[in-house]
């Protein structure tokens, strides 16, 4: 409000009635299994973008800048927040079930839902590197995300092993949480470097 941002402020009021549709009453979309969606929207396109808007300079916030980076960057931070929450049900599916909560995992089961882990990680890496090939992302940001493939390969490998075992299958979401930080401070850190030494990462 500070900034007289009204983009970013449409930004931040559009991830936060993702954030109440997906929750509270009368709603409560994440009954009916539509948590993901709203978890990617909210916090890739919506929150992602509205806070490069409120870093930029004043200049350019005369037109919405929804340049192929600021896109790219908010996809990929989209994903890793809702693998997050897509890998913490593995463990509630029951609970989940009686209390009428149609979250994917009960709507696909486990053992498919270790298929759509895989999918996912999969989908997260041929986004960065499509996001490179086509420079929406500097080299700096494909070469340092690269780095996070083995904690990516730990997640899908960690869910395919114990997706029946309700007991250890409740880390699958903290193993996430981790592939999400790297990535995110791989992404950053990229990006940073790309501004630092442009000619060299660019």
């Amino acid at each position: 409000m500070g900034e007289g941002n009204i983009h970013a402020i449409l930004f931040l009021a559009c991830a936060i009635l993702c954030g109440y549709v997906y929750q509270c009453p009368p709603f409560r979309l994440s009954y009916q299994g539509l948590g993901e969606p709203l978890c990617f929207a909210a916090f890739g396109p919506f929150a992602t973008s509205a806070f490069y808007l409120l870093l930029g300079s004043t200049s350019e916030m005369s037109i919405l800048p929804l340049t192929g980076t600021i896109l790219s960057a908010s996809l990929l931070v989209g994903f890793t927040t809702t693998l997050i929450l897509f890998c913490s049900h593995f463990h509630q599916v029951e609970e989940d079930k009686a209390v009428g909560k149609f979250s994917p995992l009960v709507r696909l089961g486990t053992e498919r839902g270790s298929g759509v882990v895989k999918v996912a990680v999969a989908m997260l890496y041929s986004l960065l590197f499509a996001s490179g090939l086509s420079r929406a992302l500097p080299l700096a940001c494909i070469l340092l995300c690269s780095l996070t493939l083995p904690m990516g390969k730990l997640v899908v490998g960690f869910v395919e092993e114990n997706y029946k075992d309700k007991g250890k299958i409740f880390m699958a979401k903290y193993f996430c949480v981790r592939l999400h930080a790297l990535f995110g401070a791989a992404l950053a850190s990229g990006l940073v470097a790309a501004r630092a030494f442009q000619g060299y990462f660019s």
